[in-house]
């Protein structure tokens, strides 16, 4: 199945020129020339990455991100600057954008970054609602955990996207600081990284997992956790 990527971009030529090179790569492209417009396609999802200009007619760039990062957390987001725009960029990447092309850029360059977000985040699910492992499933449309035993435990909101998080980056190391902005949404400098450690811990209890031999998720020492269980 093709990636499909949203491209919110008020430059006609730009915007034109850049929907063509994607379709040409063998992506499915979707396209807003207008901040509105863009925010209502970003919110409804529906895609796989999200190309931004910041500075847009209607919504801003940055409004967008700011949306997109507390509805649809683990979307790759890639944003689009002027050259003189440090600023702006600055701010697009501590609101969670996984990487910027500044312009001019040529699309040789745009293709690449793209392809290299899309190599990190090979799985970032936002709309999943049954995770599988050893013993039983999360169902997150209910927030519980459900075992083949029949037995059933609730998980919090932040326990449930924590999961989904890890498990939407199954088979790669998580740090703590990537929690903190990714499904935390903030900024790792201004909370300690215990509070991560505290939430994976209520996770293993509730999922069973023996916090001395985990098996479902494992921590990496001085790297951070990763989500163990296979497809």
């Amino acid at each position: 199945m093709k990636k499909r990527i949203l491209v919110v971009e008020d430059d006609d030529a730009i915007r034109t020129g850049i929907v063509d090179s994607l379709t040409f790569a063998d992506f499915e492209v979707i396209q807003a020339a207008d901040g509105d417009n863009g925010m209502k396609m970003a919110v409804r999802g529906g895609y796989d990455l999200l190309l931004l200009d910041l500075v847009l007619p209607g919504a801003t760039g940055l409004e967008i991100l700011a949306e997109v990062r507390t509805s649809r957390p683990t979307i790759p987001v890639i944003i689009l600057t002027a050259l003189g725009d440090e600023e702006d960029r600055v701010k697009g990447l501590k609101l969670g954008a996984d990487d910027y092309v500044v312009k001019p850029f040529s699309m040789k360059e745009l293709l690449a970054r793209v392809e290299a977000v899309m190599r990190r985040t090979p799985e970032r699910p936002t709309d999943v609602q049954s995770i599988p492992f050893p013993g039983g499933k999360a169902d997150l449309s209910r927030a519980e955990l459900v075992f083949d035993s029949g037995e059933s435990c609730d998980i919090s909101e932040r326990e449930m996207e924590l999961l989904r998080y890890l498990a939407g980056n199954r088979g790669r190391v998580v740090s703590r600081q990537e929690i903190l902005r990714r499904v935390w949404r903030i900024d790792p400098d201004r909370i300690e990284t215990r509070t991560i450690d505290m939430h994976v811990a209520r996770l293993r209890e509730k999922m069973h997992d023996d916090p001395s031999s985990p098996h479902i998720i494992m921590t990496v020492r001085g790297k951070g956790y990763k989500f163990a269980v296979p497809k």
